[in-house]
């Protein structure tokens, strides 16, 4: 027997396996992490039994749980920020509309899998890895946010977008959290607006001066 053969079963190749398990894998993990219990009801045991697979192979792909947490939350983190930056390309050249889409896209890419609310925004003891993990990313929305401002204004560095920056999106997330915890009692729609409103009004600020 040839030793490609060995290696294709099913018509998928073992790279090919590995990678359908691996992201069965994060698929569970963004179940657990996102139920109630967030980072308490992840376990090897527990995402191998939501995922369908043998213990054996959460290792193939993870070296432990912890690991797998932060490729759970940079693949929801990837696939909004990939979703908003894609809304905001296609809207039209002004800065509301920009916005409206951006903010948009975010809001019901959160509202449309609660999981990924929960994974971003619930509460987290400070000193696990995606408690971390989150503020990296946070990090991450306030460098795009101003790498957005200063190509669409034509705008260089300055201290003053570099505080717009941190604003909006700490203030944007905290919204979010509330919204999503029942705090805050507004719509969708109206959260998208008033956000809008806000992004808007700050952005006139810092770039009229």
């Amino acid at each position: 027997m040839e030793p490609s053969t060995l290696r294709t079963y099913g018509g998928m190749s073992g790279d090919d396996r590995r990678a359908e398990r691996r992201t069965a894998l994060i698929e569970a993990g963004l179940e657990l992490l996102g139920a109630r219990d967030g980072e308490r009801a992840l376990t090897v045991r527990g995402v191998c039994r939501q995922a369908g697979l043998a213990a054996r192979y959460f290792y193939e792909s993870f070296a432990d749980r912890d690991a797998l947490a932060v490729a759970v939350h940079d693949h929801v983190v990837e696939g909004i920020a990939a979703a908003t930056l894609e809304a905001v390309q296609a809207a039209p050249p002004d800065a509301e509309a920009k916005t409206r889409a951006g903010l948009g896209r975010l809001v019901r890419a959160v509202a449309e899998d609660p999981r990924r609310g929960r994974l971003l925004f619930s509460p987290a003891p400070g000193a696990t890895v995606l408690a971390q993990r989150r503020v990296e990313s946070t990090r991450w929305f306030v460098a795009l946010l101003g790498l957005q401002a200063r190509e669409f204004y034509g705008m260089g560095e300055s201290t003053r977008l570099a505080v717009a920056s941190e604003f909006l999106v700490g203030g944007f997330a905290q919204a979010l959290t509330s919204w999503l915890d029942g705090t805050l009692r507004v719509t969708e729609e109206e959260l998208v607006e008033h956000g809008c409103a806000l992004f808007l009004a700050v952005a006139h600020r810092t770039v009229g001066g």
